[in-house]
Formats: structure tokens, sequence, C-alpha cells
């Protein structure tokens, strides 16, 4: 990857993005449903979490997924979810922003993957995620435009195989003069 600067932008401003959406959830909101079928607030930033959880291992210190093992499963969340947001969130920035760590390689469950690449599906489901949250807490929903351009990008040449992973709902037919948040909500099958 020539110029990480771009990619790094883009994941700073997406793990401040939905940690302010963190830090805005009530007490009284952990267990509220959100657009993701069958999981709570607490479950959508637990899904976060432990994505944030596995960079260390898997960037830095070039782990296989068997390597990690269960250590990144379960409640990561405890008795206090922001606070396990903000430490995995700041861990997540720091290794990616280590020079060359976006060249590197990771390898995950489905194979060996540029770490830039692993980082652009990071942002974008984040971005996604943090519209989820914002849904499920009442909390404006309009995503950043520099996000939105970045999911946008990086979700259209695989909406089609989005749906068969299992992790994503059929996409939806955008409706006529749809914005670009519209059309990425669809892509990923949300209903906006």
């Amino acid at each position: 990857m020539s110029d990480p600067q771009p990619i790094l932008a883009r994941q700073a401003e997406a793990l401040e993005f939905f940690g302010r959406r963190v830090h805005a959830v009530h007490d009284d909101q952990w267990e509220a449903p959100t657009p993701c079928t069958g999981w709570s607030v607490r479950d959508l930033v637990g899904h976060l979490v432990s994505e944030q959880a596995w960079v260390p291992a898997l960037v830095r210190d070039g782990a296989t997924v068997d390597g990690v093992g269960d250590s990144v499963e379960g409640d990561l969340l405890g008795s206090d979810p922001v606070a396990a947001w903000e430490s995995v969130a700041e861990a997540s920035r720091v290794v990616f922003a280590e020079p060359g760590a976006l060249d590197r390689t990771v390898h995950l469950s489905f194979g060996d993957m540029p770490a830039g690449d692993y980082c652009a599906q990071l942002v974008t489901d984040l971005t996604v995620h943090a519209w989820d949250l914002s849904r499920a807490i009442g909390a404006d929903e309009q995503l950043p435009e520099d996000l939105l351009s970045f999911a946008v990008r990086e979700v259209t040449p695989h909406a089609a195989e989005l749906e068969k992973s299992g992790l994503f709902a059929a996409p939806e037919e955008p409706p006529p003069g749809a914005d670009v948040q519209t059309k990425l909500l669809c892509l990923v099958g949300r209903r906006p």
C-alpha cells in the first residue's frame, strides 16, 4: 500500500464516530433491539469490540485465528462497555498506525489478506454499525460523507456476495433518487 494516510484517516474517523455513539448509550438502552436481527445494543457493541480486539494479534503479531484461540470471544464488555470500547479502539488505532502495518498480511479464518484491506473492512463495518447503533438509541443517523463514500466504494464490488456470507440480509432496492447513505444501507440489507 503506497499511501496509508487515507485509510488511516478513515479508520480514525470511523472509530471516533462509532465511539461517540457508544458514549451516547443510556443505561436503560443496552438491551434495546437494533436493526441487526437478534442483536441488542450490547450485542452490537460487543461485536465491534471483538472485531477491534483481534487487531493487535492479527496485524502486529502476525497470529492466526487458531493461534489467538478464544481469547477474544465471549463477553468482552464486562461491567463497563464504554471503557471496553475505548481500550480496543485505541489499541486498533495504534497498531494500524505503526510503520508498515498496512503492508503486512493478516491470517483470517477464510484466508490471508493484506492488512490494508482488512482495515478497510473494519472501517466499513464500523460505518454501517454506527448507523445501526444510532437507530437503536435514537441518535442522529446521518453518517459522515467521507465514511459514506469510502464504505460505498468498499461494499459495491462485493454486494452480490454479502447475503451469501450469512452475515447480511438481502440487499434492498434503493428508491429512485436515493442519496449515498440510503444506497449504502440498501446494499447491506438495511431498511433506512
